[in-house]
């Protein structure tokens, strides 16, 4: 307890300018987050659900992580500037520059990427509005998608984790069952049209290489028709035009179109595996009504930083920390990630995190090896 009475936890300072935040919650033990009050209780009880996150959100404001937009990347350390600077200029560049390699490009949209991300999480700018106007510029006529189509998708995965039929990220049953539960009942039930033993080896035929080309492309265009969404269709009418009228004298038509789906399959590999790495191994089931942060730390892990990591997969080798707090500047999920650590440890919460890349790269195929075997034995009772 400190001199005013407040509980202190491991590692989370407190601090007397953060009397408004704590004010708020003063005198309760924890916030009971995603409760259902006392009608629909949580059904998992191995895990307390008083998690007082209260007092890191008090922790992380006294030490500026939740408010350090772009004016205060100078105070982090150089690799981290440079790496957050890179990707601010990104704006100012073509979306595909001419270049006799796609890896340019490539890179450059990959990164492109990431910076929307930001963006669409309202990290960059202080002005939530100045933050919708750049994600729309950039995803319309810096990458050709609709802002509003990644955000519906995007939005869902944030609220429900690895959530069956309510995370699209993880929902494609046509195709892959992922997790040690949905693979059973479907199994026992006979359920499902592909061969899912198999889908650890058919995931690098359909999963990297078909996902943004052709997935997301159909998806994308039917939800812009479907809601009547012409400024997006008017903002990726211009990115293709750009993109072609920029590499069309130097390649021709066919050239170009075949450069664009080939930038796209690649930059597909980069995007899938940074961003299922941390959540296909991870636990995969209906909505349990778990509490709001056990349910957002299980559903993700963690790859350890490093300058390499942290570039390639635009910080989101934090995976937990950008769940717990979406809004956070992404050079700062490294500052908080040992004080989130230290609550799961506290309150029982497990907290992963993988040492390489590869580990992680390789823990995704395990993982979807194990669901499709787990279908089979269902399927056949064995």
């Amino acid at each position: 307890m400190d001199g005013e009475g407040r509980p202190h936890v491991d590692g989370f300072p407190q601090n007397p300018l953060h009397r408004r935040a704590v004010g708020l919650v003063q005198g309760q033990p924890g916030l009971l987050l995603g409760s259902r009050g006392k009608s629909r209780p949580s059904r998992d009880r191995r895990r307390p659900r008083h998690v007082p996150l209260w007092l890191v959100v008090a922790a992380l404001h006294s030490h500026r992580l939740l408010a350090d937009h772009l004016a205060g990347t100078s105070t982090h350390p150089p690799h981290r500037l440079e790496s957050t600077c890179h990707r601010h200029l990104a704006l100012f560049h073509p979306p595909l520059p001419p270049s006799p390699t796609p890896l340019a490009p490539r890179s450059l949209q990959a990164q492109t990427g990431w910076l929307q991300h930001d963006f669409g999480h309202m990290s960059v700018f202080k002005l939530n509005s100045w933050n919708h106007f750049f994600q729309h510029i950039i995803m319309g006529a810096g990458k050709g998608t609709s802002s509003k189509w990644w955000n519906f998708r995007h939005f869902q995965h944030h609220a429900k984790p690895n959530i069956f039929k309510k995370d699209p990220d993880i929902t494609l049953p046509a195709v892959f069952l992922i997790g040690d539960t949905i693979p059973v009942e479907w199994g026992k039930q006979r359920r499902g049209s592909s061969p899912y033993q198999w889908q650890h080896g058919y995931f690098f035929l359909l999963g990297p290489p078909f996902l943004l080309p052709v997935y997301f492309h159909f998806e994308n265009l039917y939800f812009c028709f479907k809601r009547g969404l012409w400024l997006d269709l008017f903002s990726m009418a211009l990115f293709m035009l750009k993109f072609h009228l920029t590499y069309y004298p130097m390649m021709g038509l066919a050239g170009s179109a075949g450069l664009y789906f080939f930038v796209r399959f690649l930059e597909s590999h980069w995007f899938v595996w940074c961003t299922q790495m941390s959540h296909i191994p991870m636990e995969v089931d209906r909505d349990g009504e778990k509490n709001w942060v056990q349910m957002q730390v299980e559903a993700s892990c963690n790859v350890k930083g490093s300058y390499f990591n942290d570039w390639f997969s635009g910080h989101l080798n934090y995976q937990i920390e950008h769940h717990l707090f979406p809004n956070m500047p992404r050079h700062n999920f490294y500052k908080v990630a040992p004080l989130v650590e230290s609550m799961c440890k506290k309150h029982g919460i497990t907290y992963t995190s993988k040492p390489t890349l590869m580990k992680a790269f390789a823990d995704t195929v395990r993982a979807l090896k194990k669901s499709g075997q787990l279908y089979y034995e269902a399927y056949y009772h064995i």
